[in-house]
């Protein structure tokens, strides 16, 4: 069995973003060499997420508005944890309802995805240097 780990750096320069990125986790698949097996791809800060959905900008504003609605990010004070000196409580249940992480079965040395799915960055408290996880494993 092969495996291929990578660390993808991301700098988001506002609060919230959703990044594509399906092309960044399709090369290193193509690196990986692996034409069968499996790709996990896992966001590694409480306060970012990856998901898969469609790459659609109004799905995205969508998105942005329901998160907002269930965990706005003011008042801060709403948000105990927020009193730590912390001003981020609502960017970590953002996470927790995005997610953490998505694996996609690799077929044939491809992402074997549906029609429209994409991979993306959610970002949820963001002017910072984070890390996502790809790990790819198969033969």
């Amino acid at each position: 069995m092969k495996s291929l780990t990578e660390y993808l750096q991301f700098h988001v320069d506002t609060r919230r973003a959703f990044v594509n990125i399906t092309g960044r986790v399709e090369d290193l698949v193509r690196e990986s060499g692996i034409r069968e097996g499996i790709c996990l791809v896992n966001a590694m800060h409480i306060t970012a997420s990856v998901f898969i959905n469609d790459d659609e900008s109004g799905l995205h504003a969508d998105y942005e508005d329901w998160l907002e609605q269930l965990a706005p990010h003011e008042p801060v004070s709403r948000y105990r944890h927020n009193r730590t000196g912390e001003d981020n409580g609502d960017a970590h249940l953002k996470r927790q309802v995005m997610g953490r992480e998505v694996v996609v079965a690799v077929t044939d040395g491809r992402l074997d995805f549906g029609t429209w799915e994409r991979i993306f960055y959610g970002e949820f408290d963001g002017r910072r240097s984070k890390r996502v996880l790809v790990k790819i494993i198969g033969e």
